[in-house]
């Protein structure tokens, strides 16, 4: 089983970014992207069931970023707008198998399969 992120890159403040999380070997119920930037903690960004019943986003990118699935391939996205410099940081992707409920999503600690992470740098 493995959750492979792709996307990241450069890009200046204002533009847009979509990473992509491709599950392989199975399908997850619950599916998250966080980010770490240097020096700080990892932060929750947004997170879905992949029924599509329940959806959270963190109060940094809710507006800004949005979070959907592709059923045939497999496949979560994090589509991100009007990226800011404070947006770089590198990007993860994580799954569990289990339904977690909305108060839940946010934890780190309550995925069992991460992505190896793709690097996310906005500036001009």
């Amino acid at each position: 089983v493995q959750l492979q992120a792709s996307g990241g890159g450069y890009v200046q403040p204002g533009g847009s970014l979509r990473l992509s999380c491709a599950a392989s070997g199975r399908t997850f119920s619950t599916y998250a992207w966080f980010r770490q930037a240097p020096g700080k903690e990892r932060e929750f960004l947004a997170g879905m069931r992949w029924s599509g019943s329940t959806t959270r986003y963190a109060d940094a990118v809710r507006g800004r970023f949005t979070i959907s699935r592709d059923r045939p391939s497999n496949t979560v996205y994090l589509q991100m707008n009007s990226l800011k410099p404070e947006d770089t940081a590198v990007y993860y992707c994580a799954a569990d198998s289990r339904n977690l409920i909305f108060s839940t999503m946010p934890q780190h600690d309550a995925y069992e399969y991460w992505g190896q992470g793709t690097q996310v740098t906005v500036s001009s």
